[in-house]
């Protein structure tokens, strides 16, 4: 049997047991009864989209940011080697360092 999590079922569990369970109103949960024990199994969101429409807006604002890094030219690379890439980082990270450092007065 399938339900969905609402405010009653929601005061049916303790507070702690959903954080840790993940567990949120709106959520489909399979319940299953055995022998005495009742077990919730969450149902996972359908394989076209795994993602909830908030983190799809998210994930497709950060795909168009670096869309528009790539197109104004800010990428690094391309590298031969996985070596290649650390030392480009390696001094990038210097050279952030150094323009964060304040400059000493005599």
């Amino acid at each position: 049997m399938t339900i969905t999590v609402t405010d009653d079922i929601q005061r049916m569990l303790p507070l702690r047991v959903r954080r840790q369970a993940g567990i949120k109103a709106g959520d489909q949960l399979e319940v299953r009864a055995s022998g005495g024990i009742v077990t919730l199994i969450p149902k996972l969101p359908p394989a076209n989209d795994e993602y909830t429409p908030e983190q799809r807006r998210i994930v497709d604002a950060r795909l168009a940011k670096a869309d528009k890094d790539i197109r104004m030219g800010r990428t690094y690379g391309p590298f031969n080697s996985a070596g290649e890439m650390i030392a480009s980082m390696k001094s990038e990270l210097k050279k952030r360092a150094a323009a964060k450092k304040p400059k000493r007065s005599r």
